[in-house]
């Protein structure tokens, strides 16, 4: 397939692709540059990626459908409009055509401009549907900032109307110190009776957004809020057990799955294995023990890999039998594809292990 042998052919030389891209795009139309961050380095290839990653999916119509309608609501929030969409394809094409020259012919210049007409259409509509039940963004107050530890900060927010999600998922956010750069978190409990949501950051090298909400924020600040996303959610039509690792501040969406299902008044077993590299870093398992006492239905483990030189996927194994069980994995991509094959390898079948997709935390995830 002719959009294949290009991805197969401008991947090993991505980077020269993206830089042409935005070259072509912002000098052909310079009007969009303000879409994107002064700081052209945090945006780096994630439209790029976006695109390529729905490309590579174009023979599996569902999943591409979905994938399309997520990206077309979250980029509400860049200001992105129908009008932008074919100067965006115009210079895909252009920078495809010059990178994957030794296989472009017409016939292949016809398959992508197909291509990205029907992507993009998938996406304006998706965006237009949103629009009619909700807004672009959410502002929401900073009402408390909690530093658990010198690089991890808890943070409760207040939205200006009511923000709709489900346990599990997350959004994107943004800080006034650094515009048009939005950062990915999930959700650090249940949707609450009094609206507030809670987030767990960590301060990475580099990290803009992360260092400024860990560092800087304090109550009173505002930040802006993109719609929900994810698909890492409670299947409450069914009754068996829960098992969940979560690395780091990967404990976060846990924790608000931990008490949807409390909320719910279910009696269903839940596993909770909480990876962290030391004791020091185990910020919120006070909170998840208080948990454990009330629920007797709710198991939580700690797995520190100074002590027990011990891998958070690799520490289920002591435990079981697994194979009733549906599986939740939040942390770093690294994490997620180990935790995938150790849960597999315990007798977890793949359409029960649950998490958001390493691509779309990549790509979406901002």
């Amino acid at each position: 397939m002719r959009i294949r042998s290009t991805m197969a052919e401008v991947g090993p030389i991505a980077d020269k692709v993206t830089s042409y891209f935005y070259a072509l795009l912002f000098v052909r139309h310079p009007e969009l540059r303000s879409l994107f961050p002064a700081a052209m380095d945090t945006q780096r290839d994630r439209l790029l990626k976006a695109l390529l990653t729905a490309a590579e999916h174009i023979d599996n119509t569902p999943v591409l459908v979905e994938y399309l309608q997520n990206l077309g609501r979250g980029h509400r929030k860049y200001g992105t409009r129908p009008e932008h969409y074919p100067a965006v394809g115009e210079c895909l094409i252009g920078a495809l055509s010059r990178y994957a020259s030794g296989i472009w012919d017409p016939e292949t210049e016809a398959a992508w401009v197909r291509a990205y007409t029907t992507m993009s259409q998938v996406m304006i509509d998706a965006a237009a549907t949103d629009e009619l039940r909700a807004p672009a963004w959410w502002h929401a107050e900073i009402v408390a900032h909690d530093l658990r530890t010198a690089d991890v900060a808890v943070l409760t927010v207040r939205p200006d109307q009511p923000y709709p999600f489900l346990a599990g998922q997350y959004t994107s956010l943004e800080t006034a110190w650094w515009p048009r750069v939005w950062r990915h978190y999930s959700f650090a409990s249940a949707p609450r009776s009094d609206g507030l949501l809670m987030f767990h950051v960590k301060a990475v090298p580099a990290g803009w957004v992360s260092n400024s909400l860990v560092h800087r924020a304090r109550p009173g600040d505002v930040v802006r809020l993109g719609p929900p996303g994810g698909s890492m959610t409670v299947d409450h039509t069914r009754d068996n057990g829960l098992l969940c690792l979560g690395g780091g501040t990967g404990i976060a969406p846990i924790r608000a799955m931990v008490e949807e299902i409390a909320e719910r008044g279910a009696r269903r077993p839940v596993e909770v294995f909480y990876g962290a590299r030391t004791d020091h870093d185990l910020y919120d398992i006070d909170n998840l023990l208080r948990l454990q006492q009330i629920h007797p239905w709710l198991a939580v483990r700690a797995v520190v890999d100074q002590q027990a030189h011990l891998q958070l996927p690799d520490a289920i194994r002591g435990y079981g039998p697994w194979v009733d069980y549906d599986a939740y994995l939040s942390g770093p991509p690294g994490m997620i594809r180990n935790g995938i094959t150790a849960l597999r390898d315990v007798g977890i079948p793949a359409h029960r292990i649950r998490h958001d997709s390493v691509e779309e935390l990549v790509v979406v995830g901002d």
